[in-house]
């Protein structure tokens, strides 16, 4: 077991199974030192456990949780292309969008399930530059979704 799925383990967290493309992409790409994931959503054993937009069916402390899910489901991205998330050398970029409410403005306090579930698992490896955008609507009335661009060891 590799240093971050024990950190996770510790966490009471389990790494999942990468979640199959719902179109024509793949999870995860690499190109040279960088891993680019796609966007995830927060499909736990295939299904989400909420719909709706942040602020209105869903709560912002909900979303937050979901924001976690989302970002284990990307470790689990970059780990199907690099085999061990040992080799992470730094997560650069975390992009959060959030399916808003029209008077919701908490995208930020939202996207921080994500970065903080991040830091925990792999301390200032962890810490990286985010957008944390509100949108209309994701795919499958999903409240948040997440993708990670993270730099590999040489």
């Amino acid at each position: 077991m590799s240093t971050v799925e024990a950190k996770l383990a510790a966490l009471g967290l389990t790494l999942p199974d990468v979640v199959p493309p719902l179109a024509a992409y793949q999870p995860a790409v690499q190109t040279g030192v960088y891993v680019y994931t796609a966007g995830q959503l927060p499909l736990v054993e295939g299904k989400l456990p909420v719909t709706g937009k942040v602020g209105a069916e869903v709560t912002a402390e909900e979303a937050k949780d979901l924001a976690r899910v989302c970002a284990l489901n990307a470790l689990a991205a970059v780990k199907s292309v690099t085999g061990d998330l040992d080799r992470i050398a730094r997560v650069v970029k975390v992009v959060g969008f959030v399916a808003s409410a029209s008077d919701f403005t908490g995208q930020p306090g939202v996207v921080n399930g994500a970065s903080e579930l991040l830091g925990e698992v792999l301390g200032e490896k962890g810490v990286h530059a985010r957008s944390a955008v509100g949108v209309a609507v994701l795919p499958l009335d999903a409240p948040v979704e997440v993708e990670i661009q993270v730099e590999l060891l040489p």
